[in-house]
């Protein structure tokens, strides 16, 4: 297997060095994106925060008086809902502010993650609600307690299920705007407690003309939805945990910006790492001809760097180079020819880096390879052979890749 030549690699502060106007102005935040300038997004975060603990403790109040005054299981249970979601938004004001510390020795890379786990947090607390009612409802319906609903209390609960409406679409989409899982969730979570309080208002008015009781069963069904939520947030928090793909939109967004730059002919095995939202850094390879001289390149890959950074705010820690063949004729034949083959075959997804040396009598190439392959050895085998067979006098060496990026 071939080492690919890899450029100098350049820390965070590297990326920052003064020389270019564009630097500076993403330095300043002039030139980045909404969602990149950190302390504004925070103040947005904490901000729409707040909003959402002072409407959650006042329906909490006020459904708690009404339940109790009612007897009202699925109106207390309710309440405690509401109390769950204030804390949780109590829980993203804090993981904002230490996602917010500037980096240190022990954590270069920043405190970004802290927002990941303040997410999975959330999921905790509402999947701790969801059992926690559930354990109510059943004892209610073990041993059911007769309900007494007042116009106060219909009133109370019809206002909650607008205000939980408003504030679950506005927490959602302020959370889509400055990309942060603990809002969305939290926005989630009080769309589905406006539905919640609407099928409590629904129980009250069968219980009011028909005398049929659903108060303990309708917690029930509340609380196996509340615990479905937090299954599915919690398994999202710790997808991301673990470490997604990336975005296809920022991948080939990055590719393109680099592919257009002058003296670069592709970009290629774009590899990168989330240090939390919008907090990326990584390595990609370009193509470039390959009577560039060191000078050339190193002075590339600076405005490269500077580029992607200014305009999309990920950081290149490393870029390396495939050299492309530019003064021999028959070296194209070749590489389309090679191309043809290595394409035939079945989940092969791309080649590139393809550099013929006719004085070492050598074709080499990257192949990007599916996840779907029964057995990569033996892909790069088959394709191997076939390259050999049609290329006899040639060693072939195959760098096979990981479909890491679109």
């Amino acid at each position: 297997m071939e080492n690919k030549n890899s450029g100098d690699r350049k820390d965070i502060e590297g990326v920052h060095e003064a020389g270019t106007g564009e630097t500076e102005n993403a330095e300043r935040g002039q030139e980045l994106p909404e969602t990149l300038q950190s302390s504004g997004r925070d103040r947005v975060i904490i901000r729409t925060s707040i909003t959402g603990i002072i409407a959650n403790v006042l329906l909490a109040v006020f459904k708690a008086i009404v339940g109790m005054l009612s007897n009202s299981i699925a109106v207390v249970l309710d309440a405690v809902n509401n109390l769950s979601d204030a804390m949780s938004s109590v829980i993203t004001i804090v993981g904002t502010k230490l996602a917010g510390k500037a980096p240190d020795r022990k954590h270069p890379m920043g405190y970004g993650r802290v927002e990941y786990l303040s997410s999975a947090i959330i999921s905790l607390i509402v999947l701790y609600a969801g059992v926690s009612s559930l354990r109510e409802s059943v004892g209610k319906i073990i041993h059911p307690e007769k309900a007494d609903y007042s116009a106060l209390t219909l009133v109370i609960i019809a206002v909650a299920v607008v205000v939980k409406i408003v504030l679950g679409r506005y927490v959602k989409r302020i959370g889509e705007k400055v990309n942060s899982d603990s809002l969305v969730n939290s926005g989630q979570d009080a769309t589905l407690d406006s539905v919640i309080s609407a099928s409590t208002l629904a129980a009250a008015f069968i219980y009011m003309f028909f005398h049929i009781s659903l108060e303990s069963w309708l917690g029930a069904v509340i609380s196996v939805v509340i615990i479905k939520s937090g299954i599915e947030m919690l398994r999202d928090t710790l997808s991301q945990i673990l470490g997604e793909r990336v975005d296809s939109e920022l991948s080939r967004t990055v590719k393109e910006k680099i592919a257009e730059m002058d003296g670069v002919y592709g970009a290629y095995d774009l590899v990168l790492h989330s240090y939390g939202p919008d907090k990326w850094l990584g390595s990609v390879h370009i193509e470039v001809k390959d009577t560039c001289t060191a000078d050339e390149i190193d002075e590339l890959e600076r405005r490269i760097a500077h580029k992607i950074y200014g305009e999309t705010g990920v950081i290149l820690t490393g870029i390396g180079i495939y050299s492309m063949n530019t003064q021999d004729d028959l070296a194209r034949k070749i590489q389309t020819r090679v191309t043809e083959i290595v394409m035939s075959h079945d989940h092969v997804l791309q080649i590139h880096g393809f550099y013929l040396d006719e004085k070492e009598k050598t074709i080499r190439f990257d192949m990007v390879i599916d996840f779907f392959v029964p057995d990569r050895e033996a892909l790069v085998e088959d394709v191997c052979g076939d390259v050999r067979r049609e290329f006899p006098g040639y060693q072939v060496v195959i760098q096979p890749d990981t479909d890491v990026s679109d």
